[in-house]
């Protein structure tokens, strides 16, 4: 026993002394752009995604309302219960396309499911829209990538810099 620890503290020894790289390599640097360029260019992407949403909401024909942070929503079929609001669950059966009509998700085949509105982990544009509608209304919301999923994606279905569009309906609340 007390020659296969010596063997042991000797291998190990000796995998510590090969592994040691004597050779001082030179540190590699990426030329990052400054802040001002990072800017620059979060900017210009934004600005195309939205000509890509602009065209896609024409070519749909779609009447949208469009909201301060880039959502775009209309509501297509009129519900009768009271608005959303942040902090009440909120159940809904949705599909979620990309904006070439690739489907991502749906619930429409299975139970639909609750979120708590600006509380739990689901897209910020989820939660905006959601309380643009009423309980029974049935919405679309354009959501842009930033509102999204953004540079990450879903790591699933929904690729890096998605727009993604929700054909959504609201069908009940609670506190």
């Amino acid at each position: 026993m007390y020659k296969l620890l010596i063997i042991v503290k000797v291998g190990i020894f000796f995998l510590m002394l090969t592994s040691c790289n004597t050779d001082v390599e030179q540190e590699k640097y990426i030329d990052l752009p400054s802040h001002k360029e990072s800017s620059d260019m979060n900017k210009a992407w934004v600005k195309e995604e939205h000509e890509l949403i602009n065209k896609f909401v024409q070519r749909n024909q779609w009447n949208t309302t469009k909201t301060g942070t880039g959502l775009q929503y209309f509501i297509y079929k009129q519900g009768n219960g009271e608005f959303a609001k942040p902090g009440m669950q909120a159940m809904v059966h949705f599909s979620i396309t990309l904006l070439d009509g690739t489907e991502c998700y749906s619930t429409l085949d299975s139970s639909p499911v609750s979120f708590r509105i600006e509380r739990d982990l689901v897209e910020y544009g989820l939660h905006e829209g959601i309380t643009k509608m009423k309980v029974g209304d049935k919405a679309k919301l354009i959501i842009p990538s930033y509102l999204a999923h953004g540079l990450a994606g879903d790591l699933n279905k929904i690729p890096t810099l998605a727009t993604i569009v929700y054909d959504i309906k609201l069908l009940g609340i609670s506190e």
